[in-house]
């Protein structure tokens, strides 16, 4: 495969991966009527292993602890951390501010890129795209309403959601220049993320009841997220890390908000106001100005310096 189609590829599983992921809020809403949080981020990821487990039963070999490090910093960050502070931040404030929160999760990426991976550099075509992205996410965010409803502390943790997303990004990258399959390295991951995952059973609600399963929605639901959001889309993902770099992957989230919105709209048949049409214009705009290679030299030498 030459480099160009493999940027190509990149970029289509990106964008598989977001348009699955700008979805997920559906098959959620529709679980947290018979299913809380914890259990609905338990039991997705529990399918999400068994069904890797199967495609990809090989046991795998870590070289030294280092490399090991890497997997369970990145099951605890990208899985466990990540889904169970956004859950939580949800309890305590509105979905909207959620959701236009951890769509800044590029922009945190980028920096940690910068400063730990070799050929990331943080440019300010980047940073500008960014400005743009975040405006046309909080103009959807706030979807027509005047006043933008805050909450100090699940506001807090949702600011902290797309950080700990940036390490589990960050890290991803280094695993992918580890010489492992990319279904092995994520079902490595999701194992430590489901490893982590155990304290906040007994710390959350959490029942074994598994009649609700019987529940063709319920399971339809859980199988939706299990397979497709978290088995499919993690190693989607993982392999679009590989071949596009943690940043350029990264800005495929901004359009996350746009998604839901279409989404929202044509299956639960919600309002889009002339601010959301606004903001998903904008949204898209600055996802395509943050991914744009700079080619000049001049715009390599806007590049920030490293002390």
């Amino acid at each position: 495969m030459t480099d160009q189609n493999k940027v190509s590829a990149g970029h289509l599983l990106a964008l598989l991966t977001i348009l699955i992921w700008g979805t997920t809020f559906i098959s959620t809403k529709v679980l947290l009527i018979d299913f809380t949080p914890v259990e609905i981020l338990f039991f997705r990821f529990l399918i999400g292993y068994v069904v890797l487990l199967l495609i990809y039963p090989r046991s795998m070999r870590i070289t030294s602890f280092r490399e090991e490090l890497l997997f369970i910093g990145a099951g605890l960050c990208g899985v466990t951390l990540y889904f169970l502070i956004e859950n939580i931040a949800l309890v305590y404030t509105l979905a909207s501010n959620v959701g236009v929160i951890v769509s800044i999760a590029p922009f945190f990426t980028a920096v940690l890129a910068h400063f730990f991976l070799d050929g990331e550099r943080l440019h300010r075509q980047f940073i500008v795209g960014f400005g743009i992205a975040l405006t046309g996410i909080i103009l959807i965010g706030l979807n027509g309403s005047v006043i933008l409803q805050l909450n100090p502390l699940g506001d807090l943790l949702a600011f902290v959601a797309p950080a700990v997303w940036a390490i589990y990004s960050v890290l991803m990258r280094k695993i992918g220049e580890l010489p492992y399959h990319t279904i092995g390295a994520t079902r490595k991951v999701f194992f430590y993320g489901l490893l982590f995952m155990l304290p906040a059973l007994f710390l959350f609600e959490f029942h074994f009841d598994l009649g609700r399963f019987a529940n063709m929605a319920n399971l339809s639901n859980l199988l939706f997220l299990g397979l497709g959001a978290s088995a499919l889309c993690f190693v989607t993902w993982n392999r679009a890390v590989r071949l596009l770099g943690a940043v350029k992957t990264s800005v495929y989230i901004y359009l996350v908000p746009v998604i839901t919105v279409v989404s929202s709209a044509l299956i639960l048949y919600e309002r889009i106001t002339w601010i959301t049409l606004l903001g998903t214009l904008l949204t898209l705009l600055g996802s395509f100005i943050s991914e744009k290679k700079v080619r000049s030299k001049k715009c390599l030498n806007m590049l920030p310096k490293v002390q």
